[in-house]
C-alpha cells in the first residue's frame, strides 16, 4: 500500500535550515506529482508546495524564495529544502500525494525558535 514516511525535522532557531526528506513507496513514485504541506500549531493543513512529474514547482507565497522542493524518482525520495526559517514556520510538514494532505504521511515537526 501507499507509504509515506517524512524525517529531517527538528528545532532550529530564526534564520537556520532545514532539509526534509519523504520516502515513498506502494506506488509509482515518478508518475505523480507530489506535496509538502503543512499543520501549525492549532490551525487547519496548509499547503506548502508541489512538484509535478516534469520537475515543475510551485510554493505557497509565505515560503517562496526560502523553500525548495525536489525530487529523486531513482530514489522514490521529495525534498524539501527550507532556509531562512521563521518562527511562523514552525508546524508538522507532511509529504502528500495530494494537494489537500488528504493522503499524507506520518508527519516531521519543524520549530523555530531562539
Amino acid at each position: 500500500q501507499v507509504q509515506l514516511v517524512e524525517s529531517g525535522g527538528g528545532l532550529v532557531q530564526p534564520g537556520g535550515s532545514l532539509r526534509l526528506s519523504c520516502a515513498a513507496s506502494g506506488f509509482t513514485f515518478s508518475a505523480y506529482s507530489m506535496y509538502w504541506v503543512r499543520q501549525p500549531p492549532g490551525k487547519g493543513l496548509e499547503w506548502v508546495s508541489a512538484i509535478d512529474t516534469r520537475a515543475g514547482t510551485g510554493y505557497a507565497d509565505s515560503v517562496k524564495g526560502r523553500f525548495t522542493i525536489s525530487r529523486d524518482n531513482a530514489e522514490n525520495t521529495l525534498y524539501l529544502q527550507m532556509n531562512n526559517l521563521q518562527s511562523e514556520d514552525t508546524a508538522v510538514y507532511y509529504c502528500s500525494k495530494d494537494p489537500d494532505g488528504q493522503m499524507r504521511g506520518q508527519g516531521t515537526p519543524v520549530t523555530v525558535s531562539s
